[in-house]
């Protein structure tokens, strides 16, 4: 059983990797900001990642020290850009500042595959594909690559191990309901017709989050050491087939409409997952149709409550 913290853990991705850890065996503190966790049985800290004294204090004596909070709403970081750079940047730097003083064993860090948004290659691309910098395209994009450098400046400069994981397109339970799946969901529920533009060929690889959480066990491994993953979903999910499937669940009373395409709308890009499978033995178990169900299920029942 290991000492860890979760940073963000009140949230949508981190809560599932809090309730990973816990069923691994291991003690759990999530460092949250006001949001407490979604569970009794952990301990929580509530902290700004910003005030670096407190960051200190909450993750002393940690062994691991798993780090997802940032500002992940990319229209908020749209919004107030000053501000998602420093709690992502500054916030990851108080982070690793921690984990160096305090002597943690490790930092894992939650990156995203948008990082790959600039590559000229639509295909195949892995953890080995540079940054284009001149097509990061958000705010958002560009603190997750400045937060993975600072990864590996404290690497090189102060010995602090690390590992990255570019997380693929969660869904699942406890998502955020500004998303595309639980607004599809809510106007299937409400008798709104589901929008789908062009002809719903946008695509994404989803992934479902308990299989995200399972990685983040699994990166526990001394193999992923100063490693980067992709934790990308299996297979290509179209928009047409998200709201297909919706309407599978909920009925068949509920209307697909389609709209014009609209101009620069992001096809996708192809981000392999094959170091995480060969390195980690990581392949998402969660069959897209199952996961969907049980996002739809757990929607429908919380707001009903």
């Amino acid at each position: 059983m290991a000492k860890i913290v979760v940073t963000g853990g009140s949230g949508f991705i981190g809560s599932h990797v809090v309730d990973a850890l816990v069923n691994a065996g291991h003690k759990v503190t999530v460092v949250d900001y006001r949001v407490q966790p979604h569970r009794s049985d952990v301990c929580f800290e509530n902290v700004d990642l910003m005030d670096l004294s407190s960051v200190l204090s909450a993750t002393r004596g940690a062994e691991h020290v798993f780090h997802l909070a940032a500002v992940s709403n990319v229209n908020y970081a749209y919004k107030y850009p000053v501000y998602t750079t420093a709690l992502n940047v500054v916030g990851t730097a108080n982070v690793l500042e921690a984990a160096r003083i305090n002597g943690a064993t490790r930092v894992y860090m939650a990156s995203t595959v948008w990082v790959y948004n600039g590559s000229p290659n639509g295909n195949g691309l892995d953890e080995s594909t540079p940054f284009y910098l001149n097509g990061a395209g958000h705010i958002y994009t560009s603190t997750k690559m400045a937060c993975e450098m600072l990864c590996h400046n404290y690497k090189q400069l102060y010995q602090v191990p690390f590992t990255v994981l570019r997380l693929g397109i969660p869904y699942g339970p406890r998502m955020r309901e500004e998303l595309l799946i639980p607004v599809f969901i809510r106007k299937a529920l409400t008798d709104q017709a589901l929008t789908v533009t062009g002809k719903g060929n946008q695509y994404r690889n989803f992934v479902y989050v308990s299989d995200i959480a399972e990685a983040h066990i699994l990166a526990m491994s001394n193999k992923a050491i100063n490693q980067t993953y992709n934790l990308e979903g299996p297979r290509k999910i179209t928009v047409l087939e998200v709201a297909e499937g919706i309407r599978a669940n909920i009925g068949d009373r509920v209307r697909i409409e389609f709209v014009p395409e609209r101009p620069g709308d992001f096809g996708g890009k192809e981000v392999s997952a094959e170091k995480a499978r060969r390195e980690l033995g990581w392949d998402p178990r969660v069959e897209f149709a199952d996961g969907l169900r049980r996002t739809v299920e757990w929607f429908r029942q919380k707001w009903q409550k």
